[in-house]
């Protein structure tokens, strides 16, 4: 086997498990990595709030990670709630001595408010352990302490990339100023690294969500850059790391308060691939026992069935060969993989945007009479014109039915169980089947052979 990265973390303890240590070994072990600590306080808190924390002390502080250097050295280390002057006096005396890649999050304020950094620490921190970090990780409001800009400046992309550059400044080599308390439809975060300043970008997710997100995605970074990635790169895979994570706790939140981020969803995506793969075939073989000659389209059919959370057509399984008319009925072609589609995948991924629970797809063959089936079977339809597509989708590529069914979820409201589409000069009319799982988009196939 390959030796494990270490990595460690310095932090507050969450009673909760929300944030602060237990988070970061939550996120270190979820990414095959080595997790370690070393406590720097004992926090009350909860998805309410902080109640309030007691710090240790700072020679204790020292030793542990001093008894980490020692035995396992980390490759890399990430600082979070470091709570007092002489704990951060005490970790950068520790750091400059042994050099790891170092990730600081500079924690002032929890999610609820609560204060986590005396004032007099803030200058600590800059002067002593902002040199030492190969990358800063602050908020807006971490950005404002630790440069003293006014908040209303900090809302133009020209004032947040003057921003960044006066955080490089204090000595990191590299800033990454999470964009999650601007404002608009996306959360844009900023890469600095002396020279270009990036932006990676995700959608916007809403509601009382997000306890925790600053120390899982310093906690993401910490193990990609221990594993050798590009800041850059690093970058971009911590922070949709933790946008799924805040997707599933959006779904299902966790507590009665801001809920934590719940990065579990990973693991359940990695156990759901075999899962995956076995009710897709399941379900194409069962369609193919009946008679489904009449439903095959001239260009064939295929079922797909998404990851949850399903990012790209890699994340998205289908069958390479297609389902494809035999006799009377129809035969798959190959075993079913990940990325082997690419048309109906659209379907389903711009279907999950509208809905998670809709994973699953299928094409068959138009007719009005199974139009009027499905009207008399009380399934929601559907339908879009070609005519109405605009000229730089069909001038693209593959984008025409991420189009259609953006468009119809849309008008609709909700995610219909067919889409119809009439076709136009060289273009097969087709009907789009969707459901949670392909075992109920094949059902819905299957009313279409029977009118009783």
């Amino acid at each position: 086997m390959t030796k494990r990265i270490v990595v460690a973390t310095i932090a507050g303890s969450d009673p909760s498990g929300g944030a602060g240590l237990q988070a970061d070994l939550r996120v270190f072990t979820l990414l095959g990595a080595y997790g370690q600590t070393v406590i720097t306080a004992a926090t009350v808190q909860n998805s309410l709030g902080v109640k309030g924390f007691e710090a240790l002390e700072a020679t204790l502080v020292r030793d542990q990670l001093e008894a980490l250097f020692e035995d396992l050295p980390p490759r890399a280390v990430k600082t979070g709630m470091l709570a007092t002057t002489q704990i951060i006096e005490a970790v950068a005396e520790v750091l400059r001595k042994y050099r790891p890649v170092l990730v600081v999050d500079p924690v002032m304020v929890s999610a609820s408010g609560h204060p986590l950094l005396s004032p007099e620490a803030v200058e600590t921190l800059k002067a002593r352990l902002l040199p030492l970090a190969d990358v800063m990780t602050p908020n807006l409001p971490e950005a404002q302490v630790l440069t003293g800009k006014e908040a209303l400046s900090l809302r133009e992309q020209a004032s947040l990339e003057k921003l960044v550059q006066d955080l490089y400044a204090l000595g990191p080599k590299a800033v990454i100023l999470k964009g999650g308390h601007t404002s608009g439809p996306e959360a844009v975060d900023l890469v600095y690294d002396g020279r270009e300043c990036a932006s990676i970008r995700a959608p916007r997710l809403q509601g009382p969500i997000g306890h925790g997100t600053g120390c899982s995605f310093s906690a993401a970074l910490t193990v990609y850059l221990a594993q050798g990635l590009s800041l850059l790169e690093a970058a971009r895979r911590a922070k949709n790391f933790v946008y799924l994570a805040l997707k599933a706790a959006q779904e299902a939140p966790l507590g009665r308060g801001i809920s934590p981020t719940d990065p579990l969803i990973h693991l359940d995506r990695l156990e759901q691939k075999s899962q995956v793969l076995f009710h897709l075939e399941e379900a194409a073989r069962y369609f193919c026992s009946h008679p489904v000659r009449p439903l095959i389209p001239e260009v064939q059919s295929n079922l797909v069935y998404a990851l949850p959370y399903a990012q790209g057509h890699h994340e998205v399984a289908a069958f390479p060969g297609r389902i494809v008319a035999l006799g009377e009925g129809a035969t798959i072609v190959g075993c079913p993989r990940f990325g082997a589609s690419r048309h109906v995948a659209n379907i389903v991924l711009t279907a999950m945007s509208y809905n998670p629970s809709i994973r699953s797809a299928m094409n068959i063959r138009f007719d009005e009479a199974y139009l009027q089936i499905a009207q008399k079977k009380g399934l929601r339809i559907g339908e879009f014109s070609r005519a109405q597509e605009p000229k730089e989708i069909k001038s693209k590529e593959g984008s025409t039915l991420s189009w259609a069914v953006d468009l119809v979820c849309k008008s609709l409201g909700y995610v219909p169980d067919i889409i119809a589409d009439r076709g136009e000069v060289g273009k097969e009319p087709m009907i789009r089947i969707l459901g949670p799982n392909p075992l109920e988009v094949v059902k819905k196939a299957l009313l279409f052979l029977r009118e009783d």
